[in-house]
This record gives C-alpha cells, structure tokens and sequence, in this order.
C-alpha cells in the first residue's frame, strides 16, 4: 500500500475480509498505525506547552496532559516493535507519513462523535479540548457522548483488527529489532518490552487501547502512573466539561460529571496553524526572529524522527540505544522554540501568539 496520510488506507485495509488478511496487510495496517499515533502528539504538545501554570487547576491540566503524551510516545514504540518483530521496518522520518495540519485523522479513521473531525494545532480551548477528546473516544463511552446513528472506523476497532490478523499470523513473530525501555516511572504500561509471542502483542495492543480510551467496563486507566488516574478520554472530558467524573450508580455502574468543580484552566492565546505552516498565509508570515524559533522546532522534530527510525534499524539492542537517547534529546529540545513562539504575536492578530509548526525538514 502507498504511504499517504490523506489517503483512506486504513478504511480500505478494513474492507479485506479477515480471511485476505495477510502478512502484507498487516505490515501496512502497523505503519498506518505509526502514522495515527504520530498525528496525536503535535497538537497535544502543543496544548500542553501552552497551559499557564498560575492556578491549580492549570497545575493539574499541565500534569494530566504531560502523562497523555508520554503515553502516546510509548504507544508509538509499541506498534514499531509490533511491525519489526514481523519483519516490517518503520517508516517515521518521511513527509507522506505525517499530518498536513489541519486535517482528518490518517487512512479515514472517522470517530462516531464527529466523523468531520479536524484535528490542528494550536493552544488549549474548549475547542482543542473537545478535539482530543474526540480523537481518543473509546467506541461506547461510559459518559457524554451519545451514540451516532451511523458507524464509522474507530481507532479502538483498527487495533482490535490488527490484534486478530495477528492471532492468524502468530508464526511470523520473529522478535527482530525490537527496543526496550523501562518507563514505568510514567505509568504502568510505558515500558517497550520485546514482541516475542501472541501473548506479548496481546499485552501490547491492550495497553494501547485502555490507557486511551478505558475500558467497557470503567473510566480508569488500567496502566496508571498514579492511583485514580482516568484513561485519556475521560481526562480530556474533565477538562472540557469543567467537572470530575463521579460514579454516580452501582449497579449497573455508571458515571457523569458531578465531581468538584474544575475550572478552565488559562493558556497561551497560541492561534492555530494554517495549512502548510505560518508563511503559508499572507497575514502570518513570520518574520526573521520568529522563523528562526521555528526552524528550530522543525529542526528538532524531524531529527527526533529520523532518530527514532534509525533506532529501529538495528539488529541489536545495544546498537538501537543511542539513537533511541538522541530522539530523546531532540523531543526535550522542542520545548525551548515552542514557549518563544508562545510569546510572539501573530502580526494579524496581535491578541493571538505563534506556536510550533511540526513541520518535517528532510536533512535536519
């Protein structure tokens, strides 16, 4: 299948029927799924940056948030070792495989709740809140949401597809180039553990689903980093509906939002980033001081990725591990560009502040 976010190429893999799902398929449905997870953390980071810790309820939403996205960069090593230990070998450091922002989710993922969802950059809103909470919502919500009338391909559904061709496939499970990481420290689930067995990609593909959306039958993160602590989608609702979620019913258990109070916290008025970055609009073009934070930041990325690619290359572990600590070094450097950007105002629009691009650079 040819790599290209704006194709529909994971609603196409899930038009073969699971008997024609082969080992092709499901190589390419694993590199669709690097393109998902990659599409998260931009605009999460990007709304975590943002957040002005002045108050406790800011304090809070940056703590919750800083979780998410270290949660995301594990589910991301999870499905590169998923791809490697079948042969496949990741493709991250390439502009077909990341986000035009603004845009849809990659391969025609449509969640129910909205399946005109655009996912872009910018700082923390209501808006961008109700956005992550549309991207991580699980298929049935234990709280808020409705059911849509219509049907539509889910992030949950795309892993439990993947998680089947990989139960037909089990003889393919080679356990090659495969990273490992202790991050227990940031949850229960973020450690990369090697995919050796059906049993490894069970365990890893179940990480990926509860920490995001929880389970059928709680809102509680499975794989914490702290007691009490809630799956991703019900951290973003807290955040938009202004409320805890509370337990409200036994039997059978339900929950609704009528917790404490939480109010919204404030943020950095970062604008949201037009198609193909600030220049690409006559009234952002930025000037020399702001293009040189935000080569910076693209710089940084795309060595980030090229880092993590090249780490999934190696045959051995020992080799993979300094490229693995260069990728991080370069995702700790973003921080620096993207608060400046913060601080700059946007030419038309005063009242409103650049922010990152997360554009990919090919020789960073």
């Amino acid at each position: 299948m040819e790599l290209d976010y704006s194709s529909d190429g994971i609603v196409r893999l899930l038009r073969t029927p699971p008997e024609q799902r082969s080992l092709p398929w499901l190589k390419d449905a694993l590199q669709q799924a690097i393109m998902l997870e990659l599409a998260t953390l931009p605009p999460y980071l990007c709304g975590m940056w943002s957040l002005l810790q002045d108050t406790d309820s800011g304090k809070a939403a940056a703590a919750a948030i800083r979780v998410i996205v270290f949660d995301e960069m594990s589910h991301l090593g999870h499905v590169c070792n998923l791809l490697t230990t079948i042969g496949g070998s990741p493709r991250l450091a390439d502009e077909s495989v990341l986000a035009p922002y603004p845009c849809p989710l990659p391969g025609g993922v449509r969640p129910e709740i909205n399946p005109d969802l655009e996912v872009y950059l910018g700082g923390l809103t209501k808006d961008s809140v109700e956005m992550y909470s549309q991207i991580e919502a699980p298929e049935e919500p234990l709280a808020q949401f409705a059911a849509a009338e219509e049907t539509f391909t889910s992030i949950g559904a795309f892993y439990t597809a993947i998680l089947e061709a990989f139960r037909v496939h089990q003889g393919e499970i080679r356990g090659t180039r495969q990273l490992t990481r202790s991050m227990g420290h940031h949850g229960e689930g973020n450690s990369l553990f090697p995919i050796r067995t059906f049993a490894d990609v069970e365990q890893a593909i179940t990480v990926i689903k509860e920490q995001g959306e929880g389970t059928d039958k709680t809102p509680d993160n499975p794989f914490p980093g702290h007691a009490g602590e809630l799956s991703h989608y019900y951290v973003f609702r807290e955040i938009f509906r202004g409320r805890k979620l509370k337990k409200i019913q036994e039997t059978p258990p339900k929950w609704d939002f009528q917790g404490d109070p939480i109010p919204f916290p404030n943020a950095r008025p970062m604008g949201r980033v037009p198609k193909g970055g600030w220049a690409n609009d006559p009234g952002t073009v930025p000037d020399a001081a702001v293009q040189a934070e935000l080569d910076k930041g693209n710089t940084a990325f795309s060595a980030m990725l090229h880092a993590l690619e090249k780490a999934w290359e190696q045959d051995r572990p020992e080799d993979a591990d300094p490229h693995m600590d260069d990728a991080i070094g370069h995702m700790f450097a973003l921080k620096g560009p993207a608060l400046k950007l913060m601080d700059m105002p946007l030419p038309n629009d005063p009242a409103k502040r650049y922010g990152p691009e997360f554009r990919f650079v090919a020789t960073p």
